[in-house]
């Protein structure tokens, strides 16, 4: 069995802080869109280049996150980076957050949807960004629904 996790690691800066020394809450979006960048460049579909390119376009269309522990400014952190559902022409990642010690600091969750322009929705995610997706799907979620 294969491991189906890609991972990225951050720092939590000075910057990424609130009043109170921990990681703002909006910034663990800004650090989970950094993993996903990181994730679709691994998979061969760098984002600048399919924004660049303007052929595929996945926008965000839902986000949620759950803060177990505080991150504080120092803190190493490791992101794990999942695909949790793989659907025809959308699919979700996961995001796990470990301190060094592997403790869970946060999770997230962001749903990506195919567009055509900025109004249409896509007929089917490409073959090839399917099978690059479907490498590190974490359980037997592909459907072919949206």
């Amino acid at each position: 069995m294969t491991d189906k996790t890609f991972r990225y690691e951050l720092h939590i800066r000075l910057h990424d802080t609130d009043a109170a020394g921990r990681l703002f809450f909006a910034h663990l979006f800004r650090h989970a869109q950094d993993a996903l960048e990181a994730f679709m460049e691994h998979i061969g579909y760098p984002i600048d280049a399919m924004l660049r390119d303007g052929e595929i376009l996945l926008p965000l269309t839902h986000a949620e996150a759950d803060y177990r522990r505080p991150m504080r400014h120092g803190d190493r952190i490791r992101v794990e980076v999942r695909v949790e559902d793989l659907r025809r022409r959308s699919f979700a990642i996961g995001y796990r957050f470990l301190n060094e010690a592997g403790e869970e600091m946060a999770t997230a969750r962001t749903i990506h949807v195919l567009v055509t322009d900025e109004i249409h929705v896509g007929e089917s995610l490409p073959e090839a960004l399917r099978a690059g997706l479907a490498g590190h799907v974490m359980a037997a979620r592909t459907q072919p629904t949206e």
